[in-house]
């Protein structure tokens, strides 16, 4: 059984606001803001954008993965040894903070500009969700054709791809904001962005919680999530 204050998260997430959740001391130690990627709008761009402040990407879980074909972006450096031997040498195998990058490729959708701006961002956010949701349903490669179709790459927003297990092998807020968003029923892609502080670093754990405090948001720690997604598991 989920804990009020996931219940609580997972409540809000399906009204379309947004919740904070942590990763845990000892890790990133970061507070990102989470929203589902299907009830991403122009101002929650915004609020991402001023008042967390770090890097908006878009999440994908394996479903999403395989039915569109989205690689991981370090997969499509070590293809490109070869070509340009420099990328050998970028391989990310010292990261301090986990094993494996999350990071895919970057999108925009057809029907945007430049892909930057709020409406942009938010419209290329929200339509790859409904053609996640959509394509997940599909078979005989629709979803890779479609992909193709409506988005082109490199663009402004950045998919992560979760860990094919989620929250078995790796804890980050990819996962664990995508475990929120499937336990809330709805498509698995969950937008998230790094909280910034004034002073060049992360926002304190205790300064996002009291920003969530002052504003009525859920604030939930990585650890809450991964119990509940086990309960989850269990039903």
């Amino acid at each position: 059984m989920a804990s009020a204050a996931v219940m609580k998260a997972l409540d809000e997430i399906r009204k379309g606001h947004m919740v904070l959740v942590y990763d845990a001391d000892g890790r990133e130690e970061e507070t990102d803001m989470v929203i589902a990627s299907e009830s991403v709008t122009p101002a929650a761009v915004r609020t991402l954008r001023k008042d967390a402040g770090g890097l908006i990407c878009t999440t994908a879980d394996l479903s999403i993965q395989e039915s569109l074909g989205l690689p991981f972006m370090t997969e499509l450096y070590q293809g490109m040894v070869d070509e340009y031997p420099v990328m050998g040498g970028l391989v990310p195998n010292d990261i301090p903070y986990d094993v494996k990058s999350a990071f895919g490729i970057t999108i925009n959708h057809r029907k945007t500009f430049t892909g930057v701006t709020d409406n942009d961002r938010a419209m290329t956010i929200k339509e790859f969700a409904e053609l996640a949701r959509r394509a997940i349903a599909q078979e005989n490669g629709w979803g890779m054709r479609e992909f193709g179709r409506s988005f082109r790459a490199p663009g402004h927003v950045h998919l992560l791809n979760t860990s094919r297990s989620i929250l078995e092998t790796r804890f980050g807020h990819t996962e664990l904001a995508t475990a929120l968003v499937i336990m809330a029923g709805l498509v698995p892609s969950a937008t998230v962005c790094e909280m910034m502080g004034d002073d060049g670093k992360a926002l304190s754990k205790e300064a996002a919680r009291a920003y969530a405090g002052a504003r009525g948001m859920a604030f939930l720690e990585g650890a809450e999530i991964i119990e509940a997604w086990k309960a989850y598991g269990r039903r």
